[in-house]
């Protein structure tokens, strides 16, 4: 790759000046003020063009032409789509219908805003004037993160109705500009914008490690029409030592409204350090300022080391801040490959953002993939956190609401789901009306298709709902189950039982952390009846942990084989790629009597037992339970793309390998071990309210 150099706009004049912006011929642009202001991508007419590059006094037409160019016209109406109850959206063209307190437009993509490959990483603040500014990188010749980059802008005066043309608030020329973390002072009306740079590559490729990347920042005062040139920030913000990788954001920040540090303004920092021979420590930090976004400091900072072996317990990324009511500011963030559980961690500053109270501690019960997302007080007593609900890929954008200021978030079955399509990063806003306004990445193929903006109201995004209905959990330290989607009480072969239709009938174990599995030996256990001839899909009877190539144990029944799987799916102490081993049985037991499974992990082998009928493989060694969000599942894949139809009864997993003779004694007496050792214990036969 070509050495390339940064142009002269990377920073002030001499004396820190912001620059006017000029036309070719040497007057200043029209609407520009003290502030650089850069056209869209739209070529000249041929006649202005090669006035223009002549000199000549010929312009009086030209001059109408650009004004028709330069003019802030909106580019169309807000095109509603229907968000379903399925949550699969609707059509996206003008005849799509609106559903009440939910529209949505596509804002940014390739073929509608032409001169770059695709739109990626949306930040969105509200102004003191009711202006909502949507940011995104503008990548010229790919999709890749470290190609051509430029910060662009589109900008709506009317709450998100309507939009103006496309902006380039920062060109990346041909070098990485991106990471936009815009944030407003609520005193002054200013807009500031940090963001990260680095050398741009000629391929698809990424940044090579150690990657140097520096961090800058400009201003509007003009409610984001114009914009000072950017200032680098290396030596305020970023340590020597943070060598490796560093990145602003991305998403909004927030100035804080309460205590002693009110009106101070903070955004979200991550970065790594490199020891010249590998990546060896990662710092998840906070930026502040105190002057309105002139000057900046850092402020906490959390780091985690990595060992030799490339493992490390967390890696805090990409923060989403909120200020509570008391003035503790809540800081959540993406976790990637980290040893402990889940793709989310979170963490909270007392202090203003000095210092973090603790480190940063994991949420494995909160479905995500690995990727960003945004937290918004969307009032007093609401919050809410967009992320895709997938924990395995990204997809189904869905907004999860709190009602105790992040302290605890709704499960997906809960949240409110905009998309079923493909979905990426995001971020929100508080519009004039009290609405939220999502910025997010989506697609119908592919995350990276498009960027689109939804308004959302609380009457689309529904009122609090009370406990559902549960059911006992005998596991040693358990409270009840939760049951979803209406699953019926059955008679089961011990007692009750639970019959699923098929649609979004499950239940699910609330986490606590003796669920977890890791390395032990282990002993699932179930009831399950369902007819072959009536579905097709794989059945889950029981999955633990995650989904895809996650660490996990399944059980399910599979009609397109005519048998009955079990499966887990391991990470090793190492960094390296998760393993599975899988057992089927000899039948497929789909004819709609009941049927005793048991799953064992035993030394050197995955042994399953149906009715007596004894199956083994090689096992492989390792977690069933690392790196990824954990969850506990009946009838129903983590994904929610696969459920099932049938009924299930007895549901238990043991922490150790039952002999034989206990897994007999099991099938033909409903026996119980050990209550000590049931990590779960799930009779089904009891549905009541929480």
């Amino acid at each position: 790759m070509a050495h390339r150099t940064r142009g002269a706009h990377e920073g002030p004049d001499a004396k820190g000046r912001a620059v006017t912006a000029h036309s070719p011929t040497g007057g200043p642009l029209p609407g520009t003020g003290p502030y650089r202001f850069r056209l869209p991508h739209r070529p000249l007419p041929p006649y202005c063009a090669d006035r223009l590059a002549s000199g000549t006094r010929a312009l009086a037409l030209c001059t109408a032409l650009l004004l028709l160019l330069l003019r802030p016209a909106p580019t169309g109406a807000l095109v509603p789509s229907r968000a379903t109850p399925s949550g699969r959206s609707g059509p996206s063209g003008p005849s799509a219908p609106e559903e009440a307190g939910f529209t949505e437009r596509v804002l940014f993509r390739a073929d509608q805003d032409p001169g770059y490959a695709c739109y990626r990483i949306p930040a969105l603040v509200t102004t003191n004037r009711g202006t909502l500014l949507a940011f995104a990188e503008g990548r010229k010749d790919n999709c890749g993160d470290a190609t051509g980059i430029d910060i662009v802008l589109k900008r709506s005066t009317d709450g998100g109705r309507t939009w103006g043309p496309l902006q380039i608030v920062d060109p990346g020329e041909e070098d990485t500009h991106g990471n936009p973390a815009p944030v407003v002072d609520r005193t002054t009306g200013r807009i500031v914008l940090t963001s990260t740079y680095n050398e741009g590559r000629d391929d698809a490729g990424n940044c090579e490690v150690p990657c140097d990347r520096t961090p800058h920042v400009q201003y509007s005062d003009d409610d984001g029409l114009g914009w000072s040139r950017p200032r680098d920030l290396t030596a305020r913000i970023r340590p020597p030592q943070w060598n490796s990788w560093y990145a602003t954001g991305p998403g909004h920040g927030i100035q804080l409204a309460h205590g002693p540090h009110r009106g101070r303004l903070l955004i979200g920092l991550n970065a790594e350090s490199h020891d010249g021979e590998r990546v060896s420590a990662n710092h998840a930090a906070l930026a502040l300022s105190d002057d309105g976004g002139r000057h900046w400091r850092l402020g906490a900072v959390d780091t985690h080391p990595v060992g030799a072996d490339g493992t490390y317990r967390q890696k805090p990324s990409e923060l989403t801040l909120a200020e509570r009511g008391d003035g503790t500011v809540y800081v959540q963030g993406r976790e990637q490959d980290g040893t402990e559980l889940g793709n989310r961690d979170e963490a909270v500053s007392r202090d203003g953002g000095e210092s973090f109270a603790a480190p940063f501690r994991p949420l494995p019960e909160l479905y995500s993939p690995m990727v960003q997302g945004a937290v918004l007080p969307l009032r007093p007593g609401r919050w809410l956190l967009s992320l895709p609900a997938d924990p395995d890929r990204r997809r189904s954008m869905t907004l999860r609401s709190s009602y105790d200021e992040g302290r605890t978030w709704e499960g997906v079955e809960r949240g409110r789901r905009v998309t079923a399509d493909w979905s990426g990063y995001s971020d929100m806003t508080v519009t004039t009306d009290g609405s939220a306004g999502l910025l997010y990445e989506a697609g119908k193929a592919d995350a990276r298709q498009e960027i689109r903006f939804a308004l959302v109201g609380e009457r689309w995004l529904g009122p609090r709902r009370g406990p559902g209905p549960t059911t006992p959990d005998r596991g040693a330290g358990a409270a009840g189950a939760e049951v979803f989607g209406g699953a019926r009480a059955v008679r089961g072969r011990f007692g009750g039982g639970l019959e699923f239709d098929g649609q979004d009938d499950a239940v699910r174990v609330p986490y606590r952390p003796s669920l977890p599995l890791d390395e032990r030996d282990f002993t699932a256990a179930l009831w399950f009846r369902y007819r072959a001839g009536e579905v097709h899909d794989e059945q889950p009877l029981l999955w633990m942990g995650g989904v895809g190539g996650a660490p996990q144990v399944v059980l399910s029944a599979e009609p397109g084989t005519g048998r009955v799987t079990g499966r887990t799916t391991v990470k090793g102490p190492g960094p390296g790629p998760s393993r599975t081993a899988t057992v089927r049985s000899a039948g497929g037991y789909g004819d709609g009597r009941w049927h005793h499974a048991v799953l064992r992990r035993t030394g050197r082998l995955l042994v399953l037992t149906v009715d007596g009928s004894r199956e083994s493989v090689p096992g492989v060694p390792g977690s069933v339970s690392r790196t990824s969000p954990f969850g506990v599942h009946l009838g129903q894949r983590p994904d929610a793309r696969g459920f099932l139809t049938g009924a299930l009864d007895e549901v238990r997993v043991y922490s150790r390998a039952l002999t034989d003779a206990e897994v007999t004694a099991l099938g033909a007496r409903n026996a119980a071990a050990d209550r000590r050792e049931a990590v779960l214990w799930l009779p089904l036969d009891q549905v009541g309210r929480g």
